[in-house]
Parts: structure tokens; C-alpha cells; sequence
């Protein structure tokens, strides 16, 4: 009889069992529980937008060093991201399911898979003049010809996860 078991997961050091399938919803109960996330993700592009974040002018600055612009809001981006994770940890908040918010530490191995995948990123910011992040953003505001990236973008994407096994990590 072959082996029906499915592998043991973990998340914040305790294990999963396995759930039975949710039913699926409806559409309309799936698109007005999807529409916070669309109001959240139009008011941070807009805020991608008139903070000059998605300015291609902006990024060559920062490349060539001539702003401190891109790199203030990167670092308190990092600092944000610190803090909260900090005060979260430090006030006992749990995910939605219940689980501890743990953050695991990176195997870094030779490191190969970092510098690999920071140059292709490196190398698409490069030639397109933005980076995955503002691309819809960058449309919304009428720079229409980005719609080419966000396509490449996402064929990137699809080429990545099928090809993910056997890439290394």
C-alpha cells in the first residue's frame, strides 16, 4: 500500500496537522474580502508615486550617489521593519492562526544563491530602470510601456518556479 502520509510542517516550532480542503468561496465573497488589500495597495502606490520613489531619475541618483533621497527611505524602511518586529516580539502578537511570529535565521552556505539572485535582480533594475516593486504603480501613473516589464516580470516569475528544483538553495 503506498505511503499516503503527508510530510510534517512546522511553523514557530509546533506542528501542523494536515487540514481537510476549505470549501471553495464565492466569487463575490472572495473579491470584497481581496478589497482592503486593493485600497491598502492603491494608497501605497500613490505614495510610491508623489514620494518619487518609482522616478527613474531617483534611481540612477542613488546608483550614482548623487542623493541621499532613495537611500533615506530605504533605511528607514529597514529600520521600520526592525522596530515593528522588535515591539511585536517584545508584546507577545501572534499571527491569525495563533502561531508565533518567528523569523528564521538565513543559511548563507557559500552564499552563491544570494549573489546569483541579487545579480539577475541587479541586472533586470538595470536595463528596465525600476525594480519589481513600483512596476504597477509606474502604470497607474500613465507610464504605460511598463506594462512590457510587469510581463517580463511575471514570466520570470513562472520561469522561476518551474524551474526551482533544480536551482540551488
Amino acid at each position: 500500500m503506498p505511503n499516503t502520509r503527508t510530510p510534517d510542517v512546522t511553523i514557530g516550532g509546533s506542528r501542523l496537522e494536515p487540514q481537510p480542503a476549505a470549501p471553495a468561496a464565492p466569487a463575490a465573497a472572495t473579491a470584497s474580502a481581496l478589497m482592503p488589500y486593493l485600497v491598502v495597495g492603491t494608497c501605497f502606490g500613490i505614495i510610491l508615486v508623489k514620494s518619487e520613489v518609482v522616478s527613474w531619475y531617483r534611481i540612477q541618483e542613488m546608483f550614482r550617489f548623487q542623493s541621499f533621497h532613495m537611500y533615506g527611505i530605504l533605511g528607514s524602511a529597514v529600520v521600520t521593519a526592525f522596530l515593528s518586529l522588535r515591539a511585536m516580539q517584545y508584546l507577545g502578537v501572534r499571527t491569525i492562526g495563533g502561531e508565533e511570529i518567528v523569523v528564521p535565521r538565513k543559511q548563507m552556505g557559500s552564499g552563491r544563491r544570494y549573489w546569483m539572485g541579487g545579480s539577475v535582480f541587479g541586472i533586470g533594475w538595470a536595463l528596465t530602470g525600476t525594480c519589481p516593486g513600483p512596476l504597477f504603480a509606474l502604470i497607474g501613473s500613465g507610464a504605460t510601456v511598463f506594462i512590457v516589464t510587469a510581463v517580463a516580470a511575471l514570466a520570470g516569475t513562472w520561469t522561476y518556479a518551474h524551474a526551482r528544483g533544480s536551482l540551488p538553495h
